[in-house]
């Protein structure tokens, strides 16, 4: 801010509301999906290490100094968890800008996993620098033990897809491309009191209980897809 006035400039803070679904079911919603093609603008929010949470082309992005509590444009995995479960959200429910597909999603889901190291170990702290992936606090207590994202979550609901329903149906659409991975299992899913398991299996060798995308309900098959894409089980 600069005295009364707005410092003009895009927030990742800005997807909140397909955070929370606000648009879900709206007529005239797509004139706001514009806001989505700043995710893959370097200028925007997409930087070599993850999304920053301002855009990079405006002139005081990150001009407040390194290691201090700065919040002016730095990767915060609390910001990404944000941005990425909208994104997913906006992808279920149908989207209308060109580019803005499931491989937006594995991608910054792949760099999201990769950040979450130090040394060559599993670490996730306050934030990040957007061009070189160094952890900005190191190891002051503050950052060390600042894991506040929801990386499970968007494992289970974006990358494997499942989407929960208010009735009681379930829903599995991995946002993963078809050309990426041949293979993968999340396995004893609790859901409404069922135990589910989701399995692709593009050739139906790895796992031998069928080709393609296969929804177990409590150890049976309940529905599948030779390809990968939305299954719909009632």
């Amino acid at each position: 801010m600069r005295g009364d006035s707005s410092a003009q400039v895009r927030e990742a803070i800005g997807y909140m509301p397909w955070y929370c679904n606000l648009f879900e079911g709206q007529e005239g919603k797509s004139k706001y999906d514009v806001a989505w093609k700043q995710l893959t603008d370097e200028k925007g929010f997409c930087a070599p290490y993850g999304l920053t949470t301002a855009e990079r082309r405006h002139p005081l992005f990150r001009s407040h100094g390194f290691g201090k509590c700065e919040w002016d444009g730095a990767i915060w995995p609390f910001a990404t968890s944000q941005t990425l479960t909208a994104l997913a959200n906006y992808l279920n429910d149908g989207t209308t800008v060109p580019g803005i597909d499931s491989s937006i999603f594995f991608k910054q889901m792949n760099l999201y996993a990769q950040s979450q190291h130090m040394r060559g170990k599993p670490y996730i702290g306050e934030y990040l620098d957007e061009t070189t992936g160094y952890w900005l606090m190191g190891d002051r207590e503050r950052s060390r033990y600042y894991n506040h994202s929801t990386f499970a979550d968007l494992v289970i609901t974006g990358l494997a897809g499942l989407r929960p329903q208010a009735d009681g149906s379930i829903v599995v659409n991995p946002l993963i491309p078809a050309d990426s991975w041949d293979y993968f299992c999340l396995d004893g899913i609790l859901y409404r009191g069922q135990l589910l398991t989701i399995i692709w299996d593009r050739d139906g060798q790895h796992y031998h209980q069928g080709q393609g995308l296969t929804l177990m309900v409590n150890g049976k098959t309940m529905a599948n897809r030779k390809d990968i894409g939305k299954l719909i089980y009632k």
